[in-house]
């Protein structure tokens, strides 16, 4: 007997084959049927009429940071919403494992890192997660049977660091001895389940106290030898940030690329090439790891988003302003200080000369402060400004757009929320993403959901593509979005069964109104421990999300249901190799 039957669906099966009207059967988990409507005899326990629905396989997130998440939301809120089933974590170089048992102070020292560079709130990390388990292998049975959906993880490179160096970690170089304990520990990680090495080189990247994150002091054969390490697991990767991956790359960092690439005979994939067609030197230049990874035995795969993530900016917080050169000593100083330094007018020239200059790299874009609205303020003085555009504000006073924008958020204690308009939505920039998606070494993705809670809602680029496929820009046909979103990534990461409609694989599914599947507008919600804020979004159109065969979604509400699975390397993925 069937567990469930879908009757009438209009199938994208994820392989890129034209949509099809049929009856889909689900048992034990995985789809047992696919037959023409009115063909498929055996009896179900329940069934559901799909007619005028579309039913694909579910989307798959190759960089998430649900690393802690998970532990007090094991929905992956709102990435499970917006049709994700298995979502991909541990990027960039950061997990919260292993931890040393003879250094309890290295959880907190985690916790604080996980806050500053990922954009967690330290409360959530403090009251939501259970930090009792000291090997990575311990983490991911920490996950076992409580999470809904599906979830993989990347070791990250500063926590193999911390667990052997200590201290040191930041700032040193491993022994001999020292660098043996760490590879030691990363098998250790990869026999239990880990699916490769994430580490980060990126400027931007720095801990708690302020100080470059631990792999940042990593010198390349370091990196080389734990990525010869990874070769030595089935069904492992690579994953990597440099400072380049956020502008233009270095010659050395694309020697660095394809060196581990080559290295460790797997893929490596990196987070986000910006298309913006105001800058049309910069895929090209992004593409040059890609080309040059094949003819060495490697492969190098840029991550890209398909949609323009909402992204909120604040003087008063920590966020992407701080990460201007030059920026972040004054957006440290206390809130009277820093008010004091951004009233004057030759600091403020300054900060836009940095701004503008080539070191600020893709933060150029943020610079514009003109075209900014207004979103929540807090004081009377700023009553009715919400939801206006800066520059007309300015006009209004008098005033340059910045000193404008310091003004009102003055007012507000520098709480004032900002909303930048995107300077990449033009008809050319659009053009060149759709050209860009064509090409092999670039996969959709890159939503970082799970961090950056207050600040930005990647986590719906699902739903807002497909909507845009369907009814907005039509770029790509949706047979060939769905197949970006399941099969894609699926095929790079090497999962076992899953990211396509097929009989016998595992029942990860969605379900949707084609008419209606779209993303709602971000908005601000305090649901984290500790009455923590985040941004959220609705789905819209979603019907239903199938984990494993077993409901988890239904009209963009949680079942309560958790079929997920800690999805580890070797049993639920296969070697990818390049060579």
């Amino acid at each position: 007997m069937l567990d469930h039957l879908i009757k009438g669906a209009t199938v994208v099966d994820g392989t890129g084959a034209p949509a099809r009207v049929a009856d889909v059967g689900i048992r034990d988990g995985r789809i047992a049927a696919i037959a023409a409507p009115g063909t498929v005899t055996e009896e179900a326990r329940t069934t559901e009429d799909a007619t005028g629905l579309v039913l694909t396989p579910g989307f798959i997130d190759p960089h998430t940071h649900y690393d802690a998440q998970l532990f007090w939301d094991p929905y992956a809120t709102p990435s499970m919403n917006h049709g994700v089933t298995t979502v991909a974590g541990g990027n960039c170089g950061f997990t919260l494992a292993p931890l040393n048992p003879a250094r309890p102070e290295d959880a907190d020292y985690t916790r604080r890192m996980m806050s500053k560079v990922e954009g967690m709130a330290l409360k959530a990390l403090e009251e939501g997660v259970d930090w009792t388990w000291s090997t990575f292998g311990e983490y991911l049975d920490a996950l076992e049977g409580r999470i809904a959906v599906n979830a993989g993880f990347m070791v990250g490179h500063c926590a193999l660091r911390r667990h052997v160096m200590g201290e040191d970690a930041v700032g040193g170089q491993p022994t001999p001895e020292q660098m043996q304990q760490m590879l030691d520990l990363f098998h250790d990680a990869m026999n239990a389940g880990a699916w490769g090495l994430s580490t980060t080189q990126s400027s931007t990247h720095s801990d708690g106290s302020g100080a470059p994150v631990a792999s940042r002091h990593a010198r390349p054969a370091e990196l080389l030898a734990l990525s010869k390490a990874v070769a030595e697991h089935e069904g492992t990767q690579l994953e990597a940030i440099v400072a380049g991956c956020l502008d233009q790359f270095s010659d050395d960092e694309i020697d660095l690329f394809v060196e581990m690439s080559a290295a460790a005979g797997r893929p490596l994939n990196w987070n986000v090439l910006t298309i913006d067609a105001s800058v049309p030197e910069r895929v090209p230049r992004q593409l040059i790891p890609s080309e040059r990874a094949r003819k060495a035995g490697g492969r190098i795969v840029a991550l890209t988003m398909p949609i323009l993530t909402p992204m909120n900016m604040s003087l008063g917080t920590f966020c992407a302003l701080n990460l201007i050169p030059g920026w972040g000593e004054i957006l440290a100083l206390p809130v009277p200080e820093r008010i004091e330094k951004l009233r004057d007018a030759d600091v403020r020239a300054e900060m836009l000369r940095r701004a503008d200059s080539k070191e600020a790299g893709v933060f150029r874009r943020l610079a514009n402060f003109g075209r900014y609205v207004i979103g929540d303020t807090y004081s009377k003085e700023n009553e009715g400004l919400s939801g206006r555009v800066v520059n007309d504000i300015a006009a209004e006073r008098g005033q340059d757009p910045f000193r404008c924008l310091v003004e009102i958020c003055a007012n507000d204690d520098l709480r004032t929320v900002l909303w930048p308009m995107p300077t990449d939505n033009d008809p050319a920039s659009w053009a060149l993403r759709q050209e860009t998606w064509q090409h092999e070494d670039v996969m959709l993705g890159g939503s970082d959901a799970g961090a950056h809670l207050d600040r930005m809602c990647g986590a719906p680029y699902t739903t807002r593509f497909l909507g845009d496929c369907l009814r907005g820009r039509k770029l790509v046909p949706l047979e060939q979005a769905v197949k970006m979103l399941t099969d894609d990534p699926a095929r790079l990461f090497g999962l076992r069964e899953r990211g396509r409609l097929a009989e016998g694989f595992h029942a990860d599914l969605v379900l949707f109104d084609p008419e209606r599947i779209e993303a709602g507008p971000a908005t601000l919600v305090h649901d984290l421990p500790g009455d923590s804020p985040r941004l959220d979004a609705r789905a819209i159109g979603i019907v239903s999300v199938r984990v494993n065969g077993v409901e988890t979604i239904r009209d963009d509400e949680v079942t309560g249901a958790i079929p997920g699975i800690v999805l580890r390397s070797g049993r639920d993925t296969r070697t990818v190799s390049t060579r």
